[in-house]
């Protein structure tokens, strides 16, 4: 059974387009946050006091280094949906929207990729 109308069929489009994925992927992304940034909590408690060697050996594990990366990516793109969303529901006009996604996207991108190319330089050195 659809929930889609007559003319949606038609149009080939729902209510919403493509709202059901971006809002599941929100989901997921919040989800995966919350074990990565517990994890990253914890281990910030217990590299505190190191110095840059032992961070940097700390950093080296692949685990270690594919979880800071994981965090990154999942954190970065969570915020990308997020502000997304923000923007769809409070900024007029139509124009202004689009400008301010698209700026957000590209912001938070280039944020995400400095941000793992510092931990693979720190974790590869």
């Amino acid at each position: 059974m659809s929930i889609r109308t007559p003319l949606a069929h038609v149009r080939g489009l729902g209510t919403a387009k493509d709202g059901t994925h971006h809002w599941w992927v929100q989901r997921v992304t919040s989800v995966a946050l919350v074990p990565l940034v517990l994890w990253f909590i914890i281990s910030l408690l217990a590299v505190s006091h190191a110095d840059y060697e032992t961070f940097q050996h700390w950093l080296s594990n692949p685990v270690r280094a594919g979880l800071m990366v994981a965090l990154l990516v999942a954190m970065f793109y969570h915020a990308s949906l997020g502000m997304q969303v923000i923007y769809e529901d409070y900024v007029r006009p139509e124009g202004a929207k689009v400008v301010a996604v698209l700026v957000t996207q590209f912001v938070l991108f280039l944020l995400g990729v400095i941000s793992i190319v510092a931990v693979l330089k720190i974790a590869l050195a």
